[in-house]
Order: C-alpha cells, then sequence, then structure tokens
C-alpha cells in the first residue's frame, strides 16, 4: 500500500500580509518538493491571515488573495499544496484549495461558521456544502477548515467518499483547556471514521488572540501519533501509511515543558512579540513599579524582544516603598534593561496647587489617589511618544474585572499581556519563571525578585496600603471572577458553592458596573475561555443585576 509524505506548515500568516504570506508559501512549497514531500499543507486563510475582519469586504483585497492562490497554483511543480484562502463567488467563503499539476485542482469551502467567543465567521462568510476528497500518491485524502472537524459530518462526508487521511486546516486560537478539547474531538472523528486525521495549526499573535501551533496526528484507531510543540515556528514532515492508517512524524521539535504555567507564558511573549513587531514599534516601554504585576510584565517583555528593546521606568512617590525601589532597580539591572527613575512628585504637587481651590471644602478621598496613578500616565504616555515605544499596561484580569484600575492612569498602553490573567496566576507564573531560570543557572538564580513575590500586593498610593484593604484576598476573588466569567454561574449558584453571600454579592456588583472602564481598556492576549473584549462583551447601560 501507499505511504504520503507530508510537510506540514506550522507558521504565522499575518492578517493583511498577502504579498508576504504568498512568498512564505513559495518558500515553503520549495523546502517541501526538495524534502521528497508529495502534499505540502499550510493553515486557515493562510493568504489572508485569520481573522481578516473587515478586510473581507474590500474588493480589492478579496481580488488580491485571489490573484496569489492563482500565482501560487502556477508554481506548483509536481507537488500538491492545500492552501487556505478567502474565495469570492459574489459570496464570500472560507476555502481550501488543493494546487497541483499548475492549477487550482480542488476548491473545497468551509461547511460550519462559528459564530461564538472569539469568532464572527458569519459576518463574512456563506457556508459550504461538502468535504473534497483526492488522490494524492496512491492515498485518498479529504481534506476540511477547521471547525469542519469539531462537528460529525463533515468528516463523515469524507470517509463515505472514500477518504483514508483528512486533514483538516485550522486557525484556531489558544486558551488554557483548548489543547485537550481539540485532541478528544480528533480522536472522536478518527474512531467514528476509521480514517487518519492531520491537524494543522497557525502559530502567532494576532491583537487580542493568540494562535499556538498545536498539531496534532491522529491514527485512523483514534490513538495521538505525535503532537507539535506549542509556540514553535516549523515545517513539520510526516508520513502516512494507508495499509495501517497510521502517521508517523518525522523529527518533530520536541515539547520540554508540557505544564500549564509553561504554555500559557509562551503564550503571552508569543503575543508581545507580535503585537510588537507586526505594528513596526522598535521596542516598548513599562512603569516598573515594584510590584508583582509589572515585575512579571518586564520579564514577559525581555523574553519576548531582547533587553535593548525595553526601557523601564520607575515614578516613586511619597508612598513608595524601599522595598519597591529596590526591587525595580535589582530587576531592571539584573534583566539589562534600560532604567530610568523620576519622580512624580513635583508634577503631582503641581497638579493639587491647581486643583486645590476647586477640592475646598472636600475630604481628600480616592481622587487624590487617581491623580497620582493619572501624573504616572501622562509622563509615560510622553515617554512613549518621544522615543517610538510602545507603552504596555501591566494590569491582571483581577483587577479588570472589578475595576481595581485608574482610567488615565494604570490603565494607559496600547497592549495589556496580562489582561487575561487572574492574579492568582501572576504569582503561579512569577514563580514558575524563577524555578525554570534556576534550572538553568542555578539555586541562587531568578528573573523576579522573589522579595517581589512574597510582599502583599499594594498600589502604594497611601500609607501601608494593601489591595486588600479594598478587595477580598486574590484566592478567593479569583475563585468567585471564575465562576461568574468563564463559567456564567449566577450569583446563587457561587453562594450555594460555599462562598460569603456578601463577598459574591458585592464582586458581581464590580464586575457589573466596571464594564465602562474595560471597553476603554488595551488589547491584551487571550487566555482564557471567556477573555474581556471581542469575547466577553457586555453591555454597559443595562437594568439586568
Amino acid at each position: 500500500m501507499a505511504v504520503l509524505r507530508l510537510a506540514l506548515a506550522q507558521y504565522d500568516f499575518p492578517v493583511g500580509a498577502v504579498a508576504a504570506n504568498t512568498a512564505k508559501v513559495r518558500e515553503m512549497m520549495l523546502r517541501a518538493r526538495e524534502g521528497g514531500a508529495s502534499l505540502a499543507v499550510f493553515p486557515e486563510l493562510t493568504i489572508s491571515g485569520y481573522p481578516p475582519e473587515d478586510l473581507l469586504l474590500r474588493p480589492s483585497f478579496l481580488a488580491a488573495c485571489q490573484d496569489a492562490i492563482q500565482e501560487l497554483a502556477a508554481g506548483t511543480n509536481g507537488l500538491a499544496a492545500i492552501v487556505g484562502f478567502p474565495h469570492s463567488l459574489g459570496e464570500v467563503y472560507n476555502a481550501a484549495a488543493l494546487l497541483r499539476g499548475g492549477e487550482i485542482a480542488q476548491i473545497t469551502h468551509k461547511q460550519i461558521l462559528p459564530n461564538y467567543g472569539v469568532f464572527d465567521d458569519k459576518r463574512y462568510f456563506r457556508p459550504g456544502r461538502t468535504s473534497a476528497v483526492t488522490m494524492i500518491d496512491g492515498v485518498r485524502v479529504g481534506y476540511i477548515v477547521c471547525e469542519d472537524v469539531w462537528q460529525a459530518e463533515p468528516a463523515a462526508a469524507a470517509a463515505a467518499a472514500g477518504a483514508e487521511l483528512i486533514v483538516v486546516i485550522n486557525a484556531s486560537p489558544w486558551d488554557d483547556v483548548k489543547q485537550a478539547a481539540r485532541e478528544e474531538v480528533l480522536v472522536a472523528r478518527a474512531k467514528e471514521t476509521g480514517c487518519a486525521l492531520v491537524y494543522l495549526n497557525l502559530i502567532g499573535g494576532q491583537d487580542e488572540v493568540v494562535y499556538d501551533g498545536g498539531t496534532v496526528l491522529v491514527n485512523g484507531d483514534g490513538s495521538v501519533a505525535a503532537r507539535a510543540p506549542s509556540f514553535v515556528d516549523a515545517l513539520l514532515w510526516a508520513e502516512f501509511d494507508a495499509s495501517s492508517r497510521t502517521l508517523r512524524a518525522l523529527d518533530w521539535p520536541a515539547i520540554e515543558d508540557t505544564s500549564r504555567e509553561a504554555t500559557l507564558y509562551a503564550a503571552l511573549v508569543r503575543g508581545i512579540r507580535d503585537y510588537i513587531d507586526k505594528n513596526g514599534f522598535s521596542g516598548i516601554l513599562l512603569g516598573l513599579s515594584g510590584g508583582i504585576d509589572s515585575a512579571l510584565t518586564l520579564a514577559l517583555a525581555v523574553d519576548a524582544l531582547g533587553a535593548d528593546r525595553v526601557t523601564a521606568v520607575m515614578m516613586p512617590m511619597r508612598y513608595t516603598s524601599q522595598l519597591s525601589l529596590e526591587g525595580a532597580r535589582g530587576q531592571a539591572e539584573r534583566l539589562g534593561v534600560d532604567y530610568h527613575v523620576i519622580s512624580v512628585e513635583p508634577v503631582y504637587e503641581a497638579f493639587m496647587a491647581q486643583l486645590t481651590p476647586v477640592f475646598a471644602g472636600k475630604k481628600a478621598d480616592v481622587t487624590e489617589e487617581n491623580l497620582q496613578s493619572r501624573t504616572r500616565g501622562v509622563m509615560l504616555m510622553a515617554l512613549s511618544n518621544k522615543h517610538s515605544r510602545l507603552l504596555l499596561a501591566t494590569g491582571n484580569k483581577s483587577e479588570m474585572a472589578v475595576g481595581y484600575a485608574t482610567l488615565y492612569g494604570d490603565m494607559c498602553g496600547a497592549y495589556a499581556p496580562l489582561k487575561d490573567v487572574y492574579k492568582t496566576e501572576v504569582y503561579r507564573l512569577s514563580r514558575w519563571r524563577n524555578l525554570a531560570e534556576q534550572r538553568k543557572h542555578g539555586a541562587d538564580a531568578w528573573i523576579i525578585p522573589p522579595a517581589v513575590i512574597e510582599r502583599p500586593p499594594s498600589a502604594e498610593l497611601r500609607d501601608n496600603q494593601t489591595d486588600q484593604d479594598s478587595l477580598p484576598p486574590y484566592d478567593e476573588l479569583d475563585a468567585i471572577l471564575a465562576r461568574f466569567i468563564e463559567e456564567e454561574q449566577s450569583q446563587a449558584e457561587i453562594i450555594a458553592a460555599g462562598f460569603d453571600e456578601n463577598t459574591v454579592h458585592r464582586v458581581v456588583r464590580l464586575v457589573l458596573v466596571n464594564e465602562f472602564k474595560r471597553r476603554q481598556s488595551a488589547p491584551g492576549p487571550r487566555a482564557t475561555t471567556r477573555a474581556f473584549g471581542r469575547e466577553r462583551r457586555y453591555p454597559i447601560t443595562s437594568g439586568w443585576k
């Protein structure tokens, strides 16, 4: 029986970069041909990138994608390739084209259009009707697009048409439970159809989503033959044996650390790197407060871009502790970033001198605290403008959920790496990053100052302030938030699970009334199943409590 050699392009194909994506496909096709592959496979919407959103409403963009697929078809030269592109036929389809023999030999359209979570496919595409099957080197190969594998019918139709191997091209965004769900679906499809499955996924950061790759090979009996590492760009080689309906990975990169923290950390690093580089910034800037959120953000930024592209600024005020000053300086020096200390006290005092007459008769309150944060925001934005370095916001999901953040203050920034990371996860990531450093360089090594990890969290906007003056302990807060946000549990259900009634009501009220803040927050990489922004969209004005 036949053996089919495949080359799987687990690479980033950025949104809108039609010419660059076409050139990359051409290069990968050449490598595949030189490596003896008979079939090269590329991700969903390879040519346009995913998701192209309203670019799909522009006729010139669709025409450019069509020209690109025609150009690639002309250069196949003995190789077959499956390439994703937006196919315009008056209406637009999410398509996979089989390129072979110098032409577009076959086109199939995505049949199941997701319209939940981060997906908006029904806004742009019309559904396809059939699954495609073709013969390559004596093997009957079916191919479908992304969501089609999550329902039984498209794979069953391919199998009924004689497929022995089903190739699934994907642009499936990562979250912290996605890979396990994918494999469960793929195993089910293999067992239902008896077909082996090749699951190829896009990789790279795109605004508020991150694609992890995580390509998987599943044998016809449902056993997993191979897993590719997440967030690693690679041309992956594989062989399919039609006699046994089994797949074999050929020298795939090793997966070194499969822990939740390692994968989440890699996702955040990739999100930062791609957001900065794809938008053409020379580097990043952030306020380094001596707290754990900014310390973790600095570590992520250096791992993403290198120390020479990162600037950290400590902006002390009268309430800034010595621990914060020492922690920020120690981390900046250890990581080798450009570091500055700029006091906000004189600027804050100037603001207060102008405002005090209008504040007459009113007690000091959160207004003065917020003004400190906003003073820092003004200064950071000025530095960002002057040095053309994109400002990172350092807030986490716990804070954004309950509004424990200051508009035009610590919320300033164009990208927020921790926006979908709960505070308890911030601590776990920080400890994991230090452990990873210790494994490489010894027990005394660290990236995030241990004292910063162990200290009680504080905004340091007044004497002896801690976050728990305003919020429940983070382990309790995050547990309530996860139930309310990710699991969509009601307040009654959360209370029935054993949480204090008054605390639950208070936390939920804070989540609901702070939607207006979240609408004005910077984008950040999706890490959970219900990220704020394009995935969780609640009305600002609502009578539902």
